[in-house]
Formats: C-alpha cells, sequence, structure tokens
C-alpha cells in the first residue's frame, strides 16, 4: 500500500510527498506533529511476502537491530534516525531520520557536467575529508557499521557545505562471525559497488567496500563520469581511464589516491579510512615493499615539508651553500 498526502503513520507523522519510490520500498517526507516544524524523511522498507514466517520473525528482529544501532549514531554528516517502528498490518517497517535539504551531488556532477566544466578540486577534497570521517566513526563503532552504498546520489550537500550521507538501505553490521546481515537485501550500485559486494548476503565485506564506494564517487566527481563496473573491469583489466587523461586539472597525488581506492583485490585498496585520508591529504602512500613514502601534492608542499625536517632542512642549506660557492668560484676565475 503507497501512503497519500495527508496520511497520519503512528498518530505522530502526516505525509507531505513521495520522495522516491522502488521494489523494496519508498521514502516520504513528512511533518512531525508531536514536534511543531520539523519535518523528517520516512523510510519504508517492505519484506518479502513470500518468505517463510520463520524468516519473516528473523527479518524484522535483524530490522530492530539494525535500527536500533543507526539511532544511536550521532555525526554532523549523519542524519539522526529518531524513531524506528513497524506495520501491525503487513510486513513492513519504518526508519524515521531527519530530513536532509539540498542537492545530491549527482545533481551537482550532472549541472557541471550540462555547463561544460569540471568541479574544482578543492570543493571535492572537502566533501572527500568530511565523508572519510564519517567513515572513520561509523567503521570504528562496536560492531563496525558498513554503509555498502555510498554514491553521489546518496550524499546530499546541505545550504551550509554539510555534506549528508543518507539512505542506510544497504547498511550491514560485522558481527564477530563476519556474516553480512542487512535491512535490505541488495547490492549497492553497480558503478560503486566492488567485486567482493556481488556475493551478496553470502559475500565478506568489510570497511575496504566503503573505501571503493568511496574512491569511485571521488572518481565520478572529479571526472564528471562513472568508473567503469567492478565486474566490466575484472573481465577486462586496465579498462578503467585515468582520471587525469579525462580531466588533466586532477592533481597526480589525488589520482594516485583514488585508483589506490579502486583496486579490485579488497587487499590491495588502503587498510581503513584512516589510510585514505593520509593519502589524499598527507600524501603518504605505501611503496611497493609497504613502506611508507611522501608524494607531495605540489613542489611548494615538498619544498615546506623538506624545511619543516630538521635533517631535510640541514640537507637543503648545506646544499644551498655548495651552489653559492660553486657560483662564487666561478666568477672568481
Amino acid at each position: 500500500m503507497t501512503f497519500r498526502v495527508g496520511d497520519l503513520l503512528r498518530d505522530r507523522y502526516r505525509i507531505r510527498e513521495s520522495v522516491a519510490q522502488g521494489g523494496m520500498g519508498s521514502i516520504y517526507l513528512a511533518d512531525d506533529e508531536r514536534l511543531q516544524g520539523r519535518q523528517c524523511a520516512i523510510k519504508e522498507v517492505i519484506g518479502d511476502p513470500n518468505s517463510a514466517p520463520q524468516a519473516q520473525q528473523q527479518a524484522r528482529e535483524q530490522f530492530y537491530r539494525e535500527a536500533s544501532v543507526l539511532a544511536r549514531l550521532d555525526h554532523p554528516c549523519l542524519p539522526k534516525v529518531s524513531d524506528f517502528f513497524s506495520s501491525e498490518e503487513d510486513d513492513r517497517d519504518f526508519l524515521v531520520m531527519d530530513y536532509v535539504p539540498g542537492q545530491d551531488l549527482s545533481q551537482v556532477i550532472n549541472q557541471a557536467r550540462d555547463e561544460g566544466h569540471f568541479l574544482a578540486e578543492a570543493h571535492i577534497l572537502d566533501w572527500a575529508r568530511q565523508l572519510i570521517d564519517a567513515l572513520i566513526y561509523l567503521h570504528s563503532q562496536e560492531p563496525p557499521v558498513l554503509h555498502r552504498d555510498i554514491k553521489p546520489g546518496n550524499l546530499k550537500l546541505t545550504p551550509n557545505g554539510t555534506i549528508k550521507l543518507v539512505d542506510f538501505g544497504l547498511v550491514k553490521l560485522l558481527d564477530p562471525d563476519e556474516q553480512t546481515v542487512t535491512i535490505v537485501q541488495g547490492r549497492g550500485t553497480a558503478h560503486y559497488t566492488p567485486l567482493e559486494q556481488y556475493g551478496g548476503d553470502t559475500g565478506h565485506t568489510d570497511s575496504r567496500s566503503d573505501i571503493y564506494s568511496l574512491g569511485a564517487t571521488l572518481y565520478h566527481l572529479l571526472t564528471n563520469e562513472p568508473p567503469i563496473e567492478a565486474k566490466q573491469r575484472f573481465l577486462k583489466p586496465n579498462s578503467l581511464p585515468s582520471p587525469r587523461d579525462i580531466n588533466p586539472m586532477i592533481s597526480p597525488r589525488i589520482e594516485r589516491a583514488v585508483m589506490w581506492a579502486l583496486n579490485l583485490h579488497p587487499d590491495e585498496r588502503p587498510a581503513n579510512a584512516q589510510v585514505l585520508r593520509d593519502a589524499l591529504f598527507n600524501g603518504i602512500f605505501p611503496d611497493v615493499t609497504g613502506k611508507k613514502v611522501f608524494v607531495p601534492h605540489s613542489s611548494r608542499e615538498w619544498v615546506e615539508r623538506a624545511l619543516s625536517d630538521p635533517i631535510q632542512l640541514r640537507l637543503a642549506v648545506t646544499a644551498s651553500i655548495l651552489v653559492l660557492l660553486g657560483v662564487f668560484a666561478t666568477f672568481v676565475k
């Protein structure tokens, strides 16, 4: 049953409009009649009506377990889950979250492409910094929380410049036995989904799966083009174009970090969000032996880093003196 404008849920939430609809449920914008002036987003999750009663009961218990975890989350880049409940009439569950105003980043990309330009790298890095901070927060929960559907369409740019990671439809809690549990069965969106996630609930996913999706999102933001799907890349190695081949204004360090995150095998990606942040913003990458190396964002950054290191500073001063002595000796002759 689809809700209509004006319908009242749980004697509290008055439906204002349908925001999105799909086979597994819908998202509605509603007014909270207990808190005047507050708008909220209500995510409807429809269970499988053909599943056995025991499976339906397990799915509902799973929903409440995971919704309880989401309700405890508190981060500036995550919409707050304020309520959750189930319908007594049919197999539907509901998450009530803060309504997030603003454009999603897929709309921002489309606008830039239509206007014939790329988004500024500085803006993208600001969004990346916020998202990585949110992932570090999610992945540090007990148990860790994975989003599993990071993509431009699930990222809202609010009027004050904050990025909000919305739609926890595929959220996964990492149980100690590493079994995948999800509120809604699904595998994400193809262009942003790593290979290991195609196993569904039998596949092994961990924090590196979100790293891949974030890398794919950054690729799209930097180039105005989504990356080639992981399944196609597996069949055609080296088919993914370099971001700088599409947008030469991208700095080499940023390209290197994004391509690192987009490795098909999880072991070849950054181990966690903190490692990706160190690569993007501090230029720390592993070399072929696994040793950390510094990759500057620009020649100026290389000089500044060298001068901040006492050993490098002494070497630079010594080298400068030797150069000056060489020049002086040339003029004396």
